[in-house]
């Protein structure tokens, strides 16, 4: 088969597989993959290069999938493919999400959605594929392994070697990739490997209407998850205006973050995204009429050339600003309560509300005599089947529990997910060479394809590749890892690892719409016609140069 007919029978193959993040489906995958691989005759030769990784204490038995192809020029050089093989889930189906998986009854479908001409045409040109995961992103995977096979043939000219990484768990909770840093690192030492560059390939997409650009992506957004704790003063709802109510400092500190561009990343010409509220509840699990105790808030946040100082520096500034609002707030609203109802206003009253962040917290606790690692690990002893981030919750719960200051206070910590961020940087001498050839690539691929590529730093999506390099030094590492819970047990990203590990990371990605809906689709002529070529083109440059 021509290469674009290889790829797309691939895609519809893997999209027939229901490898939804969180399921057996993404141990039977990575058992197809693993068995595809090993059919291509070079593998067939050498089974030995194909291997699994089981990820570590993991309930389902999900593993990574790695194969090397090692050219007979001999050279350390070594390119690698990587891609995600898990899925989000097919709800939006509805009752028909055996269809999810299904392209050509898809296609059929949206053939006849008059509703959507855009949707329509798609379907009826016969350029777009649908199904979920077929951007997002069992086409990069096709793309990678008929690359493979591409040069399983040319094992005789080919200098360095080619790695293969496919990997589970990227739709949450990156696990896949995590645990793959200990396989990278030990084929580096090993082996002697040299990590030229780490292409990925997941998606790309239009970023606004009639947008006709693609984009390739020299690096990854970080992403961090600042979490807000809030401590109340409790009273009868009869009273409650004596009473610090943490739902109210929750909201004030949300209205402060939520979708603020002030906060976004000033870098130009890049999606620089704001901080977005993921969660914000109360801890009450029942009805009654006493005002909430405590509130629990967080943020997805994005990170491109910040450190998680500069964000927890920012957050406290923050929460700073909005509980002085709530303090003047309540001291007003007190005060007309005691002028209308004729009360005489009660000086014991105060509304201050202290901001920490977990680290100030859990030393001033030390400093108290209490026992902030053995409560930690006996809360993470009892754990059972909580969520992660419920976990970190639980654990300031119980250290609010043994504090004997119950004074109202807002406790700032980070929470998993993880995600570093990186980018090639025109200041170091070899990421800027690498930048050169990709430039020459693409403005080599512009003349034959008639395609626009524009070159940006960042994907704008949560990316694998975010786990290949890290920027931030030790320092700023510390500083995360003192204000996150119980890191080593609950979410231990092995960063000084992936500092040494260091493999320049770039998305090129196969092109599509609509992501994570129903309408998912990639777009064929790009992704199987052009795409495959220009991945050929820049290992074939990264090895030789």
């Amino acid at each position: 088969m021509p290469t674009p007919e290889k790829i797309e029978e691939i895609t519809k193959a893997l999209v027939g597989i229901q490898s939804i993040n969180g399921t057996s489906g993404e141990v039977n995958i990575a058992e197809f993959l693993s068995t595809f691989i090993k059919q291509i005759p070079y593998f067939n030769d050498h089974p030995e290069l194909v291997w699994n990784q089981p990820l570590k204490n993991d309930h389902l038995g999900r593993r990574n999938v790695f194969a090397l192809l090692k050219g007979e020029v001999k050279s350390n050089k070594t390119v690698l493919f990587h891609s995600h093989m898990d899925t989000v889930g097919v709800d939006d189906f509805g009752g028909n999400k055996e269809e999810a998986f299904q392209p050509d009854i898809l296609k059929a479908q949206f053939a006849k959605q008059e509703d959507d001409l855009e949707l329509q045409q798609a379907a009826e040109s016969n350029e777009w594929m649908f199904g979920r995961g077929s951007v997002d992103m069992k086409s990069g995977i096709a793309v990678h392994l008929a690359n493979l096979m591409h040069f399983s043939e040319q094992t005789t000219r080919l200098e360095g070697n080619i790695l293969v990484m496919l990997n589970p768990v990227e739709e949450n909770e990156h696990t896949g990739v995590i645990d793959s840093v200990e396989e990278l690192s030990r084929l580096k030492d090993e082996q002697n490997f040299e990590f030229v560059i780490g292409i990925n390939n997941d998606f790309i997409t239009d970023l606004y209407e009639g947008d006709k650009n693609k984009y390739i992506y020299t690096g990854a957004v970080g992403k961090l998850l600042p979490c807000f704790y809030i401590f109340g003063r409790e009273a009868h709802v009869g009273e409650s205006l004596t009473s610090v109510d943490p739902t109210l400092i929750s909201s004030a500190i949300n209205r402060k973050i939520n979708n603020n561009m002030d906060l976004a990343e000033k870098i130009k010409g890049e999606l620089v995204l704001p901080p977005a509220c993921l969660h914000q509840r109360d801890n009450k699990d029942f009805y009654n009429v006493q005002t909430a105790l405590s509130s629990h808030l967080f943020f997805n946040y994005f990170v491109y050339k910040d450190s998680p100082d500069d964000v927890m520096r920012k957050l406290l500034n923050k929460a700073k600003e909005a509980s002085q609002e709530i303090e003047e707030h309540m001291r007003r609203q007190y005060q007309s309560f005691c002028e209308v109802t004729e009360i005489p206003n009660s000086s014991k009253l105060k509304w201050k509300i202290e901001v920490l962040s977990y680290k100030e917290y859990t030393s001033r606790l030390v400093e108290k005599g209490i026992d902030v690692k053995g409560i930690n690990k006996k809360v993470i002893e009892n754990r059972g089947t909580v969520e992660k981030r419920d976990l970190c919750f639980e654990i300031l719960e119980t250290l609010q529990q043994a504090d004997p200051d119950k004074s109202p206070k807002v406790v700032v910590f980070f929470a998993p997910p993880y995600c570093p961020h990186n980018y090639l940087r025109d200041e170091v001498e070899s990421e800027k060479e690498t930048l050169t050839i990709i430039h020459d690539v693409l403005e080599t691929y512009e003349e034959k394809s008639h395609e626009v590529f524009k070159v940006k730093k960042f994907f704008p999506f949560l990316s694998d590749s975010s786990y290949l390099s890290l920027h931030d030094t030790d320092t700023e590492i510390d500083h995360l890892i003192d204000n996150f819970p119980e890191w080593e047990e609950i979410y231990p990203v092995p960063v000084h690892d992936i500092r040494k590990l260091n493999i320049p990371s770039i998305n090129m990605g196969v092109y599509g719409r609509d992501a994570h809906k129903r309408t998912e689709r990639v777009y064929k002529p790009y992704t199987f016609h052009t795409l495959p070529y220009i991945i050929r083109s820049l290992t074939e440059k990264m090895l030789t140069n």
